[in-house]
């Protein structure tokens, strides 16, 4: 069920609130994809996801590897009935004012991420919403 990015509902907002694992799909150079399970947060407002992750982890160099333009991605939730995938195009962002704000909203929906000297942003810009929250 695709939905509106910029009309989505209390309940759709709440459930990307809640504390879930998600996974994030991207691309291999060979184009298999890439599944791996991630912490993700959700800012509506500006219609942007953020992982965290290390600057030398397959998923980060998926994205890195598509140049400026970005890679198509996808992070998905499950929680038995409920279900949701944000897609869009990701960059990888290292500079130190956006891997802080990453960290905070990463700490506000999990918990505070261990130190990594090598930590770098996947941001999203969202722009399909899929599911059934």
């Amino acid at each position: 069920m695709a939905h509106d990015p910029r009309d989505l509902d209390d309940a759709f907002l709440a459930f990307w609130r809640e504390r879930h694992i998600a996974t994030l799909t991207t691309a291999r150079p060979d184009g298999s994809p890439h599944v791996v399970p991630v912490g993700v947060t959700y800012q509506p407002e500006t219609g942007t996801a953020r992982v965290i992750t290390s600057r030398t982890s397959r998923k980060a160099r998926n994205v890195a590897a598509a140049g400026p333009q970005g890679l198509r991605v996808a992070v998905c939730q499950v929680d038995r009935a409920r279900w949701s995938t944000l897609e869009g195009v990701a960059v990888v962002r290292d500079e130190p004012e956006q891997v802080s704000d990453a960290e905070r909203r990463y700490t506000e929906r999990y918990r505070e991420p261990r130190a990594n000297p090598d930590r770098v942003v996947i941001e999203i810009a969202v722009d399909r919403v899929l599911g059934r929250p």
